[in-house]
């Protein structure tokens, strides 16, 4: 017997926020099939508020509005039947993120969950990414946000560690991370990598996305160090509106990709590894993971 169902995630970063629709197919004693049907992305930039000033302004509190009884409405178009919102770094850190949250529930019925960076790393390393990966390989994978990066070793086919850093573009635009950030988060990858023989890396996030469309890669074959090294420095050789123009980058990705594609290449050169896999996968797809899987376990 078949049974199709249409979930949905809200994802409210520091850059941006995404509401992605996923069908899940079921047949029988099958596998389930899931399938994005639509994800849609407004640039609010969170971070910029928060990180500079503490608070959600005024004037994104109202986009923020504006965005949820979109979505709101969408969900209910495409006849969803369940949903999570989850607001990550930038509204968990701001000063009125609890209030926000209340009146955008107020305002628009959709319910937000400020999660932490730990629960953050837990739904992403939920997704169908353990499917992909090779149990006799270990891999580091990197979720770069706005205003946080999350990284997870992956050995034996397992979750060995994961931790959260106040490592984002958003923070590094804004000169908001100091040198110690960064020898912190060096310590922390080669301390967690430094046992295993040949690390590979995977990269979650808007830019790396960007970036391996742009290689023309096949899927599934990863970008090599040399050719992500060679990029960072024609993104760099380029300027903002030149990025926009003759790249033809939205305007909000034009900035924020260039600290990004700093934060892989590190994350490549203190694990050692020679090859970064884009899977194309991160928060949205674990928070829709993790309702199919609760909706499993109900029965």
């Amino acid at each position: 017997m078949l049974n199709i169902e249409k979930y949905a995630a809200i994802d409210i970063g520091s850059n941006a926020i995404r509401l992605l629709i996923t069908t899940v197919t079921e047949m029988g004693e099958k596998p389930p099939h899931f399938k994005k049907t639509s994800l849609v992305r407004v640039p609010i930039r969170l971070g910029a508020d928060v990180f500079l000033n503490g608070k959600i302004s005024e004037a994104n509190y109202k986009r923020m509005v504006d965005a949820m009884n979109a979505y709101r409405l969408l969900m209910k178009t495409h006849g969803v039947e369940t949903y999570r919102a989850c607001a990550t770094s930038a509204m968990r850190e701001a000063d009125n993120g609890e209030a926000i949250a209340q009146k955008i529930k107020q305002e628009t019925e959709i319910h937000i969950d400020l999660i932490d960076g730990a629960e953050e790393a837990s739904l992403i390393a939920s997704t169908d990414l353990r499917d992909l990966i090779d149990s006799e390989k270990t891999f580091l994978y990197v979720d770069v946000g706005g205003g946080s990066t999350e990284f997870t070793v992956f050995a034996e086919g397992r979750v060995v560690v994961s931790q959260s850093f106040k490592l984002g573009t958003v923070r590094i635009l804004n000169d908001m991370v100091r040198e110690p950030l960064w020898d912190e988060v060096k310590d922390w990858i080669v301390k967690s990598t430094k046992k295993y023989e040949r690390v590979s890396l995977i990269g979650s996030g808007g830019n790396i996305n960007s970036i391996y469309k742009a290689s023309g890669k096949k899927i599934g074959m990863p970008l090599s160090y040399f050719f992500l090294a060679d990029y960072y420095e024609k993104l760099k050789s380029y300027t903002y509106h030149e990025r926009i123009y003759e790249l033809e980058m939205n305007p909000d990705r034009a900035d924020v990709i260039i600290p990004a594609t700093r934060i892989y290449l590190s994350a490549m050169k203190w694990s050692k590894s020679k090859n970064i896999y884009v899977p194309k996968i991160g928060l949205a797809d674990g928070i829709i993971k993790s309702l199919y899987n609760d909706k499993i376990l109900k029965k």
